[in-house]
C-alpha cells in the first residue's frame, strides 16, 4: 500500500473541483476526503466530484460524508431520502435501524461515497447536549451496542465503511464541542461501565472517530489530543482500527490549525480530519500531520479491504419497507 498523507481533507469550496484544489490535493496526497452540503447538487454532479477527487490523487481514495439521518444528513430530497434521526429510528426497532443504514449506504455508494461517519455509539443521557442527543441509538450501553452493530453491518452490506463515533464516548457532554470544550468529571470506573462499553463491544470495526471532550479522570487534554486517552482506546477498549480525529476546526480545540494537527498526531491518532479550512490552512495541516505511520498503513489496508459491491437487494423495495415502518422524515 502507498504511504499517503495522514489527513482527511474537506475544504472543497463547491460542487465542482476547482483546478487549484485539484493541484493542491495532488501534492498533498491525503488519505481521503470528506464532503459537506456545499458540495452536494445533483447525483450526476456529485458522482463527477467524487471521481475528480480520486483522479486528483491517482488512486481509489476513500470519500467520506456525515450522513446519519435527521439533522445530520448532507444529501437530501429531492434526489435522496430524508430519514428520521437515529434515535427516532431506533424506537421503531432493529429492522428499521438496518433499513435506515442500508438504504442510506446504498444512496452514498451510488454517487461514489464509500465511508460514512456513522453510527454514533454515544449514549443518550438526560444531560446530553441537544446537538448530539437524537443522533444516538439509545440510552444504555447494551441497546447502543446491539443497534450500533446492526447499523454498521447494514452499511457494510451497502459497500460503505462505517466510522463509529465519538470514541471513547461523548454522551455526557453538556456543551456543543463545535463551540466549546465539554468537560466530564465522572469517575473512570463509571465511564468504563457505561460510556466506553458500546465502543468496547464494537472494537472490531475498522474505523473510528475521536471525541473532542476532556475526561478529568484520565487527562487534562481533550481526548483527541490526549496520549493517555488514545492509549486507553487501544489497550482497554481494544480498538485496533484506523483512528481519526473529529474535525480539528471545532472550537473545543485550541491553537492554530497546524498546532491542532500536530497535537492530534502526537497523541496517537492515525489521521487528522480537517473539514472547513482554506487551502493555505490545509497546507499547514498536511505538513504538521506528516505521512501515515506503518501502523496506520496496516490499519488502513485492513479497513479498505471491506469496500465491496453492495449486496443485490432491491433499493426501491427496501425504501418502501422503511416508509411503511414510519422511518422516513415527515
Amino acid at each position: 500500500m502507498t504511504q499517503t498523507g495522514a489527513t482527511i481533507l474537506g475544504g472543497i469550496a463547491g460542487p465542482d473541483l476547482a483546478p487549484g484544489e485539484r493541484d493542491f490535493f495532488r501534492a498533498a496526497d491525503p488519505w481521503g476526503f470528506i464532503l459537506f452540503g456545499r458540495n452536494i447538487d445533483t447525483p450526476a454532479r456529485l458522482e463527477r466530484l467524487t471521481g475528480a477527487l480520486r483522479e486528483a490523487v491517482g488512486r481509489n481514495a476513500p470519500v467520506l460524508i456525515d450522513q446519519e439521518g435527521g439533522r445530520v444528513q448532507r444529501m437530501r430530497a429531492p434526489h435522496w431520502t430524508d430519514f428520521r434521526p437515529p434515535l427516532g429510528q431506533a424506537e421503531l426497532g432493529e429492522r428499521a435501524v438496518w433499513l435506515h443504514h442500508h438504504v442510506l449506504g446504498r444512496e452514498l455508494r451510488g454517487v461514489g461515497i464509500d465511508a460514512d461517519c456513522a453510527p454514533v455509539l454515544d449514549i443518550a443521557r438526560p444531560e446530553t447536549h441537544s446537538f448530539l442527543r437524537d443522533r444516538c441509538l439509545g440510552s444504555d450501553a447494551a441497546t447502543v451496542s446491539r443497534l450500533g452493530r446492526i447499523a454498521a453491518e447494514a452499511l457494510l452490506a451497502a459497500g460503505v465503511l462505517p466510522i463509529i463515533k465519538h470514541m471513547p464516548g461523548h454522551g455526557r457532554a453538556r456543551v456543543d464541542s463545535h463551540k466549546d470544550l465539554p468537560v466530564v468529571d465522572a469517575p473512570l470506573a463509571e465511564l468504563e461501565a457505561s460510556d466506553f462499553a458500546s465502543f468496547r463491544a464494537l472494537s472490531d470495526l475498522p474505523l473510528a472517530m475521536t471525541a473532542h471532550i476532556r475526561f478529568t479522570a484520565i487527562d487534562d487534554a481533550p481526548a483527541t489530543q490526549s496520549a493517555p486517552v488514545i492509549a486507553m482506546i487501544r489497550d482497554r477498549i481494544g480498538f485496533d482500527g484506523l483512528l481519526m480525529s473529529d474535525d480539528i476546526g471545532m472550537e473545543a480545540l485550541s491553537g492554530s490549525p497546524a498546532e491542532r494537527a500536530a497535537a492530534t498526531m502526537a497523541a496517537g491518532c492515525d489521521l487528522v480530519l480537517s473539514c472547513n479550512e482554506t487551502l493555505a490552512q490545509m497546507e499547514a495541516i498536511v505538513a504538521a500531520a506528516g505521512r501515515l505511520s506503518p501502523q496506520g498503513m496496516r490499519r488502513s489496508a485492513r479497513a479498505l479491504t471491506l469496500r465491496h459491491a453492495p449486496e443485490p437487494l432491491d433499493l426501491a423495495d427496501l425504501r418502501a419497507e422503511l416508509r411503511g415502518l414510519g422511518g422516513l422524515a415527515a
